[in-house]
């Protein structure tokens, strides 16, 4: 009986210990996909604002509404200066 005990406490541990690797590699995975989301949510930023900063620039889009657009969303004074805004 005492075997018996002994081999089902050795199985519980492990299978403890499973359940933690199992835990970790779930966590390293939305992990991962968390990152993955978040570096293309900044490619398509950076993409958008070089076409519409590129628009700007050969006239296709006006100036004034980009700096209407950035002066109500930028409040950090460094960011209001990249496009020439007061602080």
């Amino acid at each position: 009986m005492l075997k018996n005990d002994e081999r089902i406490q050795a199985l519980e541990v492990k299978l403890k210990q499973l359940e933690v690797r199992h835990q970790r590699k779930e966590a390293r995975t939305r992990s991962v996909a968390g990152k993955r989301a978040r570096g293309e949510e900044l490619r398509r930023k950076i993409l958008a604002g070089a076409v519409l900063l590129s628009k700007v620039e050969t006239g296709e889009f006006e100036r004034r509404i980009l700096n209407e657009w950035m002066a109500k969303a930028l409040s950090r004074p460094e960011d209001r200066e990249l496009f020439g805004l007061e602080k």
